[in-house]
C-alpha cells in the first residue's frame, strides 16, 4: 500500500477548504438582506437602518453633483430622496460631505456609513464654498 505524502495531503486538504469557502460564500450571498435590491448595471435601491438609499451609475442617470455641475462618471447618491455629495480618490476609495475624511470600498458602504453618521437626521443639500449655482 502506497503511503500519501505530506505534500499530497496539503493540498488535498487546501482543495477542500476551497470548495467549503465557496459553498459558504454562496450560501451567504443567497440569504443577503432581502429589503436590498440591485438591478442591473450596479443600480442600487435598499432599505437601510430605516432609511432609502438608492444609487443610481452615472451611465444610467446623470451624476455626481460638483460645483453646481453634474461631474461625468460620478455616480448619484441619494438618501431618502436627497443627493449625497460623493467624490472618488484616486486609489478608488469613495468619500462623502457627510465622512470626508473616512474612505469606503464603493458608493453602497460609503452610502450605509452617511446614514449610520446621520443618526436620523436630514441631509441637507450640498452648497459648496465659494460657488453659485
Amino acid at each position: 500500500m502506497k503511503k500519501i505524502t505530506r505534500r499530497q495531503a496539503l493540498g488535498t486538504t487546501a482543495g477542500a477548504l476551497t470548495v467549503l469557502g465557496i459553498a459558504g460564500a454562496t450560501a451567504h450571498a443567497a440569504t443577503a438582506d432581502p429589503r436590498a435590491a440591485t438591478t442591473p448595471a450596479g443600480t442600487v435601491d435598499e432599505v437601510y437602518q430605516g432609511r432609502r438609499i438608492q444609487i443610481t451609475p452615472a451611465a444610467a442617470g446623470g451624476g455626481g453633483h460638483h460645483g453646481g455641475h453634474h461631474s461625468p462618471g460620478m455616480p448619484t447618491v441619494r438618501i431618502d430622496g436627497r443627493e449625497l455629495h460623493v467624490m472618488q480618490n484616486a486609489d478608488g476609495t469613495w468619500i462623502s460631505v457627510v465622512n470626508h475624511y473616512e474612505t469606503f470600498a464603493s458608493p453602497a458602504s460609503l452610502a450605509r456609513a452617511a446614514v449610520r453618521e446621520l443618526q436620523g437626521a436630514t441631509l441637507l443639500p450640498f452648497a459648496p464654498m465659494g460657488g453659485t449655482a
